[in-house]
């Protein structure tokens, strides 16, 4: 009874009931679409030229938007936690409101600033450079709906960390730009790596702003996402064994983020 009731934490039955029938919830769409997969033929339908196409594209935009949502996400997250700024909660606001707008709307935003009559995009395109339906395009959706994922696991993990590591290191003469290089990064590694491989997977699922601002041209704009959508009405064989292969990576970059957990746990320890 003891061991029972350590591994289940003490907590109460009812609780544990309810956790159960969460945890359905999600587990039971997974093993449907997992038993209806046609085995048989599954490297035929994931080997396709147009499955192939889909799904390197995904993987160099999805790397691509990552890399952007480190490179400014790092910086940003650093600013929302640590400086006094005015207008500090409204800018955190506009950070973080992809994350509860609705895809579709997050590429007409971008559309209507990047496209070719938009506020920016006009005048790019008066200038020679086409931004939306290219595959730059996708790169930008992704990172405009990724970036917020980055921005809170560091900016969480900045807080966590508190200053006293910073002020010590200043205190024996180190520069701010010391301090960042060799106190503060590394004591947000495993929250980075958390944040970059949620930003890769949100990256790799997006599909609502990618089919909006950059639309669906084969080898130039259509992602995975895309690609399994359309085979929806063609061939619902490919269309599972398409939305399996997303799965299994989502499903690793799940695990990488709770490494990163575990990691940062064992170093607050």
């Amino acid at each position: 009874m003891t061991s029972a009731t350590s591994r289940t934490g003490n907590l109460p039955r009812p609780v544990l009931v309810v956790a159960a029938a969460g945890v359905l919830v999600v587990a039971v769409p997974v093993l449907g679409l997992l038993l209806r997969v046609p085995w048989s033929r599954f490297p035929e339908l994931v080997t396709s030229p147009a499955s192939l196409a889909a799904l390197v594209l995904s993987l160099r935009t999805s790397a691509a938007a990552t890399l952007l949502c480190v490179l400014l996400g790092v910086p940003l997250a650093l600013v929302l936690a640590r400086s006094r700024l005015p207008g500090l909660r409204a800018l955190r606001t506009v950070v973080l409101l992809p994350l509860v707008l609705p895809p579709v709307v997050s590429g007409i935003a971008l559309l209507t600033t990047l496209g070719r009559t938009g506020v920016l995009g006009a005048r790019l395109e008066a200038a020679g450079i086409s931004v939306a339906f290219t595959t730059a395009a996708v790169v930008l959706a992704q990172t405009f709906v990724s970036l917020p994922f980055l921005v809170l696991s560091i900016e969480g993990a900045v807080r966590t960390a508190g200053t006293r590591y910073e002020a010590v290191a200043a205190t024996l003469g180190a520069r701010p730009a010391t301090v960042l290089r060799r106190v503060t990064l590394p004591l947000l590694l495993p929250a980075l790596g958390t944040g970059t491989a949620l930003a890769f997977a949100r990256s790799l699922g997006e599909f609502g702003a990618t089919l909006t601002f950059a639309g669906s041209l084969q080898g130039v704009t259509r992602t995975l996402p895309l690609e399994i959508y359309l085979q929806r009405e063609v061939d619902p064989d490919a269309t599972v064994a398409l939305a399996v292969v997303l799965l299994a990576v989502a499903a690793v970059m799940v695990l990488l983020t709770q490494g990163g957990s575990r990691r940062r746990s064992k170093g607050r320890r």
